[in-house]
This record gives structure tokens, sequence and C-alpha cells, in this order.
């Protein structure tokens, strides 16, 4: 193997073959860990149902339970992890004897699939969140999500960065890392959760998705300007710019786009007459505007949330509901067991003694991500009886858009080991303890759920 590889230049084909000889394991490897992912999110969805906490939290605890924290069946190179690391690989290399050179391009191989599964269930999730979003109201709390937006970057970002410098004496730039990793929101698993609580469509919710939304992309232009600062030492202000205005037209224009667009996507759905008709055009619409977000350095999954929004206000969006519900069970599972199953809950153990440091700037960062997006929630202002709390803890998880900043972060070498491992418990705390507080917070609402918010099935329902 070491000499395929040695030669590899000179002989593409040879060794395109000799990968190709591994295609059917990766498969297997795959196909194995698939098992695995929908065994445990199902299995731990269901217990959390039980236990009367959102299903999302079952699949989370699902993914650690099956990930790098304990039983090792899916796990990821990412933080050094090896193939002899993976009880998957250690299965195939029992069947088919492979060397240890094979057996790392097989574990690269496999795990690159899963993240793409991962990634498409993303996708599907924001595709269908923005389907049961309300543009309308959307736009209606337009100005109080752009506040809570604004509100939940910048206290995080400010209060993380002070602090981190007059209380642990951290350099300036490692400081600024991480008060930026303080300003993401997972709007993914927020949304989630939302929708199983039967409050999407309230407009504590609306204001929680338009602000998580917004957020994001604040986050993606606050990761912009501290990863040229961490490579250069200086901002690329034409750069923010570009991802400023690029965000802004991006969003508005898919806004805009609807009314024309609804039209047309009505008009060809009734001339197709095979299966299909329906859910085909609207995923390709859904997947080109995702792959719109990625080409101008945003997030696809705020491509696929617009779609969503775009596609709710066609006369098709009843049956589309109906059938994106199959394609999202399938494959968004992937995306919330696998983001179980990348925290490493190892960083807690306070007899490493590199964790020791870490553990006490973790206590920090976890109070500001907790308290700085609550905060959020009384910027909102113009709305009696809104669940103030219930807005704020909404906005608390990192989830995967935390661990990126995380990522980028150690890559470039700006993060040392205790605040590398502070920050990633950050996001693994703020992840997990999101979903029960929502739950606690609207619980606590004097309100009940308006009519036609019940549930995710109602809601369909009312549609029709």
């Amino acid at each position: 193997m070491f000499f395929i590889s040695a030669i590899a230049p000179l002989f593409p084909p040879l060794l395109a073959t000799a990968e190709a000889e591994n295609a059917p394991i990766v498969s297997s490897g795959v196909l194995l860990s698939l098992v695995a992912i929908y065994f445990a999110s199902k299995l731990g969805a269901e217990v959390s149902k039980r236990l009367d906490f959102p299903p999302v939290l079952g699949e989370l605890v699902a993914g650690v339970v099956i990930g790098v924290s304990a039983l090792h069946l899916v796990i990821f190179p990412e933080g050094g992890l090896q193939a002899t690391d993976s009880a998957v690989m250690s299965v195939l290399q029992w069947i088919n004897g492979l060397t240890p050179e094979a057996l790392n391009s097989v574990f690269q191989s496999q795990s690159e699939v899963i993240s793409v599964l991962a990634e498409l269930g993303a996708i599907v999730l924001l595709f269908e969140i923005g389907l049961e979003s309300d543009l309308r109201q959307l736009q209606a709390v337009g100005t109080q999500a752009t506040i809570v937006a604004f509100v939940g970057v910048a206290v995080p970002f400010a209060v993380g960065t002070v602090g981190l410098m007059m209380l642990f004496n951290v350099a300036a730039i490692p400081a600024i890392f991480a008060g930026a990793a303080l300003t993401a929101t997972s709007i993914g698993i927020t949304s989630k959760v939302l929708s199983e609580l039967g409050r999407l469509k309230s407009k504590e919710g609306q204001i929680i998705v338009g602000a998580a939304v917004i957020d994001d992309v604040l986050g993606i232009i606050v990761l912009a300007v501290v990863a040229s600062l961490a490579k250069t030492g200086e901002v690329d202000v034409m750069n923010v710019i570009y991802l400023i205005v690029s965000a802004t037209a991006f969003l508005l224009g898919s806004i805009l786009l609807g009314s024309i667009f609804n039209k047309t996507f009505v008009a060809l759905v009734n001339k197709l007459e095979t299966r299909g008709n329906i859910i085909i055009p609207a995923f390709i619409f859904a997947f080109f505007m995702a792959f719109l977000g990625n080409a101008i350095h945003l997030e696809a999954i705020l491509g696929a949330f617009a779609a969503g929004l775009v596609l709710d206000e066609t006369d098709a969006r009843n049956e589309l509901d109906e059938l994106v519900k199959p394609i999202a069970d399938l494959l968004v599972p992937i995306f919330f067991v696998t983001v179980g199953a990348r925290a490493d809950l190892s960083v807690l153990n306070p007899l490493i003694p590199e964790n020791r440091a870490g553990l006490a700037i973790a206590v920090f960062l976890i109070v500001v991500a907790i308290v700085g997006k609550v905060a959020t929630g009384w910027a909102v202002f113009g709305q009696p009886g809104i669940n103030r709390l219930a807005i704020g803890v909404g906005m608390i998880p990192r989830g995967e858009v935390g661990l990126v900043f995380a990522g980028i972060g150690s890559a470039s070498g700006v993060l040392d080991k205790p605040l590398e491992a502070a920050i990633i418990i950050m996001v693994i705390l703020t992840t997990f303890l999101a979903p029960p507080f929502l739950r606690v917070a609207f619980g606590q609402s004097e309100e009940p759920p308006t009519g036609g918010e019940p549930s995710m099935e109602a809601t369909a329902v009312s549609k029709t």
C-alpha cells in the first residue's frame, strides 16, 4: 500500500483501481453506521418522549452514547481519532482482513459519507422548517427578530471577550475567537424543539426562528472577521463587506422571488404526470437554493430555509408538507445523532490535568452563553404578553455551529488546549440544556398555544 501511494502521481489509474477495490467495504461501513444511527436515534427519541422530554434531546444523547464519548460506533477523524478507534472499522477489519493503510482509507471515506448525509439532514430539516413557517408572520416580527439577533450576538461577544482578557488573562486574539464562538445559535436544534412543542407558529417561535436565521448570518460574518484576524492579524474589510451585502441580497431576494416563483412552480407541478411531480421539483429548488447559499460563502441551510419559505406560499404546500416528512424522518436523525456523536465528553474529566484550566474557563463561558442569550428576550418591545424567557432560552443552543468555531480556531492554532476544551464544553452543555429549558420556559407561559399550533401534524392538517 505504501508503494502504491508513493507511485500514485505517476500512475493515477492504478491508484483509482486500488481505491475502487475498497468501495464495497466503504459501503458496508456506511450501512453499519446507519444501522447504529437509526437504532440509537429511535431508541433515544422514544425514551425521551416517555420521560416527557423533546425527542430531539433523546437523539442527541443517543449520539453521545454511540459516539466518541462512549461506544465509538460513530466517530470521525477530526480530533486525531484513528480507524482503530472505531468499533465499526474493527468489525470490517475482522471480516475483510484489511491492512492498516486500507483500513484508514476506508475510515476516511466512510466518515465523509456520513458527514455528507448529516449535512443533507440539516438541509432537509431547514427546508421543512421553512415550509412550516409563515412568511407573513416572519415579516411581521422581522424588526423584533433583528433586534433579538443583534443583542444575541453583541452581548455574549463583548462580555465573553472582555471577561476572558480581564479574568483569565487570555490574549486578545484567542479571547476574540472564543467570544465569537459565543455568538452562534443552532437554528436546527431550536426549530426542531419548537416543532415538537407545537410552538413553531407562535409569535415567540417566529421571533426565535427569524432571529436564529439572522444570527446565523451575523455569526458567519463574525467568523470571517476573526478567522482573517487569526491568520494575518488584520481584518479583511472587503471580505466582511462582501458577506454583509451578499447575505442581505440573498435573504431579501429569496423573499421577493416567492411571488414570482410560486406561479411557475404550481404551473410546472400541474403539467407533470409521473410520480414525484411535486416533491422532485421542490427538492430541486431547495438544493439549488442551498447551493447558492454555499456558493456565496453563506450556509447551505439558509438557502434551504429560504426555499421552504418561498414554497410555503404556493397552493401545493399542503401536499408538499406531507411528502417532505418521510424524507425528513430518514435524514434528519443522522444530523442530530452525529452532532451528539462528535461531542467528546472527556473534556469534562477533571482528572486530566490539561482539562482543569479549561473547566474554570468553561464555567465562565457557560454563564455568559446562557445569560447573554436569555437577555435577548428582554430586547423585544411592543409585544404585551410575550414569553420573553422562552425567546431567550430558544437562542441558547450552539450545536454544530459552535463546534465549527472551535474547529476553525483549533486548526488555525489560535486556541490553546484549555480554551479549546472550554469552548467545546460550552457548546455541549448549551446544546443539551436548551431543549428541556425551552419546554420549561413555555410551560411558564400563562398564554395557551393559539389555535392551529398543537403539533406539526395538526399544523399540516390545519392548512388543508
